[in-house]
């Protein structure tokens, strides 16, 4: 088994450089079923240093390879890190995630053992991906309840033969702006009958800045820009179970409707209670509470998003 660890970057260099220091020091027991392992980063047409950086710690890290495109958004650079990788494994990670020194063994065993269980090799493995706004030590944050997710093939941190994504096809660069391209290509992979095996064990710690206000208005704009990708993620699936991933029902609305007062509790409202738990060092509270507007923008803005497309003929047969 060889891994090519897929990691595409925008303007992150500081927790870039955190990210690829780990998987430069991955070990392997001496009877290991891993091969070897390259890692393929592209920079996304980066505005800060990370390509003059990459370019002058070559020689540090030889296990980099390192490419560069005109910015097109995460679909693109993974397709770009698949076509010059050359594992018969893939893993993709994101270029703020963190691992452990056995984050590819973990994976390794875990296929190895779904294929084992399973009676079959239509598999990939979910490592286990926890939130973190430590900077200088971010492998040293607890799982929490919050960490948890139910996403099928979220690109954080997973691991998958080649031949399944092969198969499947590449991720669709119509999704230029923030979320869903991995899922989508997640539906696919479903519907090849390709199967998820958890593997908490291959743990990713997933960096954030600590939580404040003048983080909100990026935090707002992206609700939006995955509220639209979400409409074009239907648009291709136009299943029930989409539209619940995407909150396109009329539960969500009302759901996000309610505990925002129908969006009378927004980042204005609630500027002072964000700022007191802020000041009280409790940054998750702050962004738990701060979820209640953010849903609600995005509930309205895929409403939006999916009326446009209706009007402009792109009715997807659902009422």
């Amino acid at each position: 088994m060889f891994f090519s660890v897929v990691v595409p970057t925008y303007n992150r260099l500081p927790i870039l450089q955190k990210c690829l220091q780990a998987i430069a020091h991955q070990q392997f027991p001496q009877n290991s079923i891993v091969k070897g392992y390259e890692v393929i980063v592209v920079d996304d047409g980066s505005t800060d240093d990370t390509w003059d950086w990459l370019a002058a710690n070559a020689t540090r890290f030889p296990h980099i390879k390192r490419f560069r495109q005109d910015n097109s958004g995460p679909a693109a650079a993974r397709n770009l890190g698949l076509e010059r990788a050359i594992g018969d494994t893939i893993v993709f990670i994101d270029s703020d995630l963190v691992v452990t020194d056995t984050f590819l063994q973990s994976h390794a065993e875990g296929l190895q053992r779904g294929q084992q269980q399973l009676g079959h090799d239509r598999l990939f493995t979910y490592g286990a991906v926890i939130n973190t706004s430590n900077f200088d030590d971010p492998t040293s944050e607890p799982y929490k309840l919050t960490d948890f997710s139910a996403a099928y093939f979220a690109t954080g941190n997973v691991a998958i033969a080649r031949r399944w994504l092969d198969e499947a096809g590449p991720f669709d660069t119509r999704f230029r702006q923030y979320g869903w391209e991995d899922l989508e290509l997640g539906v696919r992979l479903k519907k090849l009958g390709v199967k998820l095996v958890k593997c908490p064990e291959a743990a990713g710690y997933h960096w954030n800045p600590p939580f404040s206000l003048d983080r909100l208005p990026a935090a707002i704009d992206r609700e939006i820009q995955r509220a639209r990708t979400g409409v074009l993620f239907y648009q291709k699936h136009p299943t029930w179970e989409v539209r619940l991933m995407v909150q396109m029902t009329p539960l969500h609305w009302l759901l996000w409707g309610i505990l925002s007062l129908g969006g009378r509790l927004n980042e204005r409202t609630l500027a002072g209670l964000l700022q007191q738990s802020i000041d009280r060092g409790q940054h998750r509270l702050a962004s738990e509470i701060s979820r209640i507007f953010l849903n609600w923008y995005n509930v309205k803005a895929v409403y939006a998003a999916y009326n446009e497309a209706k009007q402009a003929g792109s009715a997807f047969g659902v009422k």
